[in-house]
């Protein structure tokens, strides 16, 4: 497959990192304030949100999620940018001795490590590959509530990443849409700006509240962490004020998580 502009810029982009981290080697990282967990070497690389250790270990970087490589989509097309995302993870990991930090939880049901990973050898620059791939626009970033610190560290990327449309930003397929552009029967993880309407009566067992997602047929499905969205009031909506939401849709559900705190962050208003 032929590699597209938006993959030979991001892995420009990348090589002017690589040298910058030679000079940072050293610092202080934010990595260090959570669990230090194994060590091993990169042996294959699945897509560009998980990869295999030489200890046999599983491992899905958290807090990211790549585009769907065909392999994953089970008997669907990958989605765009998901060779070019793989490679990218394959540049910067494959071979290379690494460590595993743990934000949280640190198993998932198929017994794979959920963990930010780090390189540690004397190959190149050390790299937090999770945070590299949101740099670089290769996946996009996916806060769940169990393993949510420095979520919105690659969230504030992500933001920086988009308005500079590199990556995967460069596509028309993955320009932020409303929620009423989205196919009635939409599924998967989705960034959709909405505006939240009446509540409705939730139907996920873990929802504090659900609203409803003017002119769509879809409901958000709010949980705990991102509670303060059923404090929106009438006012708010009949005024039109929206909201950037992400989360996993299914069966015209939006779960929604985890907010991000635009204010202290000096971005945009967004909602996660």
């Amino acid at each position: 497959m032929r590699r597209t502009r938006a993959f030979e810029r991001a892995r420009l982009l990348g090589l002017a990192i690589f040298l910058v981290g030679i000079a940072a080697c050293g610092t202080d990282s934010p990595l260090d304030t959570l669990a230090q967990g194994e060590t091993g070497r990169v042996v294959r690389i699945i897509d560009g949100d998980a990869l295999v250790l030489d200890t046999g270990l599983s491992v899905r970087l958290v807090g990211i999620e790549a585009p769907v490589t065909e392999w994953r989509a089970r008997n669907r097309d990958a989605e765009p940018f998901a060779d070019e995302a793989k490679r990218m993870l394959e540049d910067m990991a494959l071979g290379r001795q690494v460590q595993l930090v743990y934000p949280g939880v640190t198993r998932d049901r198929y017994d794979r490590a959920l963990a930010y990973i780090r390189t540690n050898d004397n190959l190149g620059p050390e790299l937090w590959l999770n945070e590299e791939m949101i740099r670089l626009g290769g996946a996009r970033a996916r806060i769940y509530p169990d393993t949510s610190r420095l979520g919105d560290t690659l969230i504030k990327l992500e933001l920086d990443a988009r308005a500079r449309r590199v990556g995967l930003w460069a596509l028309e397929a993955w320009t932020v849409k409303g929620a009423s552009e989205l196919i009635p029967d939409a599924r998967g993880f989705h960034i959709v700006t909405a505006q939240l309407t009446t509540t409705v009566d939730p139907t996920d067992p873990d929802a504090v509240c659900a609203r409803q997602l003017a002119d769509s047929a879809f409901i958000a499905s709010i949980l705990t962490n991102a509670s303060e969205l059923c404090d929106m009031s009438s006012d708010d909506w009949q005024a039109g004020t929206r909201v950037r939401l992400r989360g996993y849709l299914r069966e015209s559900q939006l779960e929604i998580s985890h907010i991000f705190n635009a204010e202290k962050m000096g971005a945009e208003p967004e909602t996660f």
